[in-house]
């Protein structure tokens, strides 16, 4: 990070500056700053597959973007994980996602992405995240994230896993999460703000309509509809508001798809396994949430062979039609449970 803009900001986390109401009601200031560098860009990515507005961000995503889990979150996998996303920027990958939380205490995610930025910053638009809901933890975690991540900014901070009322409250409270994020916004540290969730499309609601975020990351499949669909309404508010829509959870871990192997010594929750196969192929999972107003998708990868294929699928995509669209949302019933196994379920 620049000395200057170290200093500074060492300067502005020791003082204790609350915001006003104004902040907590949603009343912010403008989007980009001219202080900050140009957007990035990937020279490589109008060639390499279809390319869409990131909502009113002024930027030209690839409509496929690389996650930070899988193989990137990975303890000690460094000689795995950096040649993936070297590879992913070199395929014309133009946004990568990453998080505070991902690959534990040790944010492997965040070390192995910060080693590529090291060279090619100025090539993807970098979104992270804080999982903290305090002003001061989330402050902390960005300038943690900024370091690991060789960069003196984001091009997006996120609210991370907003899934329930408890979070929504905790976020928008006095010497909250939101004041830490207009903050970080107007100290050049984020260019845009954005929120994350996966469980009840009712909570999100309810930050996007008390705060303008400028992106939104969303639980995404075929399997959407069959329980707390965030196709429903979510979505549709997200478009009305020109938000960048950046899709996630598109194989659901796998879960979603017939090629799924069950592991029969790991049983359910976020690193466990469903009780049989899905029923889409890759294709099939893909192009169901490409075929929605989404900027893009995000999917980590655990080979460059499952990133080759991807970004192939990105390169070929045709919209499906909405008689495919429906038949494909009859396919992934039987397995919606499975499929959709980061929603809430009591």
């Amino acid at each position: 990070m620049p000395k200057n803009l170290d200093s500074s900001r060492r300067d502005f986390l020791k003082k204790s500056s609350v915001l006003g109401a104004a902040v907590v009601a949603g009343k912010v200031t403008g989007t980009a700053s001219s202080k900050l560098p140009p957007l990035p860009l990937n020279p490589v990515t109008e060639k390499a597959m279809p390319t869409r507005n990131l909502g009113r961000t002024g930027y030209r995503v690839g409509i496929f973007s690389l996650g930070g889990q899988a193989s990137i979150e990975e303890p000690n996998n460094e000689a795995v994980a950096v040649p993936i996303i070297e590879r992913a920027i070199d395929l014309g990958v133009n946004y990568i996602d990453t998080a505070a939380m991902y690959g534990g205490e040790e944010r492997w995610s965040q070390r192995y992405i910060g080693e590529v930025m090291k060279r090619r910053r100025n090539q993807v638009y970098l979104a992270s995240k804080s999982h903290d809901r305090t002003r001061d933890g989330s402050l902390k975690l960005i300038e943690q994230s900024l370091k690991l991540l060789n960069t003196d900014h984001l091009d997006a901070w996120q609210l991370h896993h907003i899934d329930n009322q408890g979070d929504v409250d905790r976020i928008f409270a006095k010497g909250a999460a939101i004041e830490a994020f207009q903050e970080a916004k107007e100290q050049k540290m984020g260019r845009f703000l954005g929120v994350t969730g996966h469980t009840d499309p009712d909570f999100l609601i309810q930050c996007l309509e008390r705060f303008p975020f400028d992106q939104i990351l969303m639980a995404l499949n075929a399997a959407d509809k069959h329980h707390l669909s965030f196709m429903e309404k979510l979505l549709p508010l997200a478009v009305e508001k020109q938000l960048g829509i950046i899709g996630m959870k598109i194989p659901a871990r796998g879960r979603i798809l017939a090629s799924w192997k069950p592991d029969p010594h790991q049983q359910g929750g976020w690193t466990g396994t469903a009780p049989g196969p899905g029923t889409l192929a890759m294709k099939e999972a893909l192009y169901y949430v490409l075929s929605l107003p989404v900027s893009t998708v995000i999917i980590g990868c655990d080979t460059i062979a499952q990133l080759e294929e991807n970004v192939q699928l990105a390169r070929d995509f045709t919209p499906l039609s909405e008689h495919q669209l429906a038949t494909l949302t009859q396919k992934a019933e039987p397995v919606a449970r499975q499929a959709l196994f980061f929603r809430r379920w009591s």
